[in-house]
């Protein structure tokens, strides 16, 4: 089905780059303000690693962080060009020769426990994670490799290296979960609160939606087919998404940190969902392009309105008014074998609590 959208002569087209996009206006609501206020203490002087650094999350983390002169920043990434990207934005080198860069595999759990036993951490943000719901749905045991066995092995390696803090960085998908993605990140939320009821730090997850921007997601995908000409595919006119900024999402990562108890998932307000429909025309707007939009049927795993609070969660908000304090059970990694099954099972499907 194709949904024609011609708002001027193409001749006119605009050729932007995502830091020329209004991302406010696409999204309906402003940035979150720049006090970092609960920061300053939980990370200053502090040793913080950072997996998935190489990402636009993880990269975003490193950047803030370092405003509140920690000891040190270890940048952990098995992208070794996304590492050199990261340091150059941060140290405005890429030489690769210094310890703030450090190459390794989540899945590699011998590696990840040397690392965290010689660096010594005391704050970890675990943003490594494997992302694109529908190949996930196709190669579910990359998903259950990274997002589960992966996570496992990093909160235990910064258990025994006695990491104070951990933030494991979640997903809406893991709330109410129907696919792949959403299950293997909700598995991840209960092994951390397994990993605080044992250790008894704050060890805690953070779950938001879409952060528009970030390598891979819709906004560059749809910059990129308009520029380039092509019609832009969205799921179905009515489908919406939470969406957030990189750099709102990372302020507010840092303050769950800050604000976190033993084994809570925090998750942040991202104001009123919207229309993937209206960001794909704003889009079109923007650029002045002649532009289709077709639409192509939502995907298996995917919901025509995303959640951002589970079935039997609270939204209560004792601390921050843009963060709210929910639980999950605790999982212990024991268990795993168990759970295994529920990656597997058919499209649509809710792993149960």
């Amino acid at each position: 089905m194709n949904h024609s959208f011609r708002p001027t002569d193409p001749s006119r087209r605009k050729h932007l780059a995502l830091d020329d996009i209004d991302i406010a206006r696409l999204i309906g609501h402003a940035s979150a303000p720049s006090d970092l206020e609960l920061a300053a203490d939980f990370l200053h002087g502090r040793r913080v690693l950072v997996t998935g650094a190489g990402g636009s999350i993880g990269s975003e983390l490193c950047r803030q962080i370092r405003r509140f002169e920690p000891a040190e920043v270890i940048m952990l990434d098995r992208d070794e060009s996304a590492l050199q990207a990261v340091q150059v934005s941060i140290a405005g080198h890429g030489l690769l020769d210094t310890r703030d860069v450090v190459l390794a595999d989540i899945r590699d759990r011998a590696a990840i426990a040397a690392i965290m036993t010689e660096r010594r951490p005391e704050v970890v943000f675990h943003a490594a994670a494997l992302k694109h719901l529908p190949m996930l749905e196709q190669y579910p045991d990359e998903a259950w490799k990274t997002n589960v066995v992966g996570t496992r092995d990093v909160l235990e390696a910064a258990a025994a290296a006695q990491v104070q803090t951990f933030v494991n960085i979640s997903t809406d998908k893991a709330a109410n979960p129907t696919s792949v993605l959403g299950r293997t990140k909700r598995l991840g939320e209960r092994l951390t609160a397994w990993a605080a009821s044992t250790t008894g730090n704050d060890y805690v997850s953070v779950r938001f939606g879409n952060v528009l921007g970030s390598r891979g997601s819709m906004l560059p995908l749809f910059v990129e087919l308009i520029q380039c000409g092509l019609p832009v595919t969205v799921t179905h006119p009515d489908a919406t998404r939470y969406f957030m900024s990189i750099p709102e999402a990372c302020h507010l990562v840092i303050q769950a940190g800050a604000t976190a108890g033993p084994g809570e998932v925090l998750v942040l307000d991202m104001g009123e969902p919207v229309r993937i429909l209206d960001v794909a025309e704003s889009l079109i707007a923007e650029l002045d392009a002649d532009a289709d939009i077709v639409f192509s049927g939502l995907r298996p795993g995917e919901k025509l309105h995303e959640e951002l609070i589970g079935e039997g969660e609270s939204d209560e908000r004792p601390v921050h008014p843009k963060i709210s304090h929910a639980s999950v059970p605790p999982l212990c990694p024991t268990a795993l074998d168990e759970e295994r099954w529920t990656i597997d099972r058919a499209p649509g499907t809710r792993v149960p609590a």
